[in-house]
């Protein structure tokens, strides 16, 4: 299974995004990106690849101790940012060091699990709404429009489980399809040391 650690925004929070994104559509060179359907927006905490089911138990309950550590979490959706000439996203405000602190301990839970888990990099929180077809695009005028993005707060209390299924039929635009494996909810206490 193609798994991946997520927190998901709740569908008002989407709804708000989707709102903007809708207004990016519709600006010049929208067609030369591929767009992230709202169904599976998420903000990744650990991306795992494949994973062997007989890996799961133990994924479940190290993620589940991770879970249980991490108070609830504060965020909201703003502005917009780009990985070079590939990537769209808009950031995330609110308690980051706790979110970096749970895509943390996601990685180090699928790890110890067994899970071979790429490079470990300084995690940046980010919810992808595009990608450049064929490598490169010009993302400014884009940006321009989310910057301007502020979205409401929201309390964040879960940490999911996503199992990812990749597009099979060929068709131009076919989306991943996610799936909730898991969600353990976030039970951790402000201030409790990690």
């Amino acid at each position: 299974m193609r798994l991946f650690a997520a927190v998901v925004p709740p569908s008002a929070r989407q709804d708000e995004l989707g709102h903007v994104v809708d207004r990016l559509h519709r600006l010049p060179g929208a067609d030369g990106l591929r767009w992230t359907s709202r169904p599976g927006w998420h903000l990744t905490l650990a991306f795992m690849g494949e994973v062997d089911e007989e890996l799961l138990p133990e994924l479940r309950v190290r993620l589940a101790r991770a879970a249980h550590r991490t108070p609830p979490l504060g965020l909201r959706l703003h502005g917009g940012g780009h990985f070079g000439r590939r990537a769209l996203w808009t950031g995330v405000a609110g308690d980051l060091d706790e979110l970096r602190l749970l895509a943390e301990r996601a990685d180090a839970a699928a790890r110890r699990a067994g899970v071979p888990m790429d490079e470990h990099r300084r995690y940046q929180a980010h919810l992808t709404v595009a990608r450049a077809r064929g490598g490169d695009a010009d993302l400014r005028p884009f940006l321009d429009e989310l910057g301007t993005f502020e979205g409401s707060r929201w309390e964040a209390g879960e940490l999911t489980l996503v199992r990812s299924n990749l597009p099979v039929s060929g068709v131009r635009g076919e989306q991943p399809r996610y799936e909730k494996v898991d969600g353990w909810p976030l039970e951790g206490t402000v201030g409790r040391p990690g």
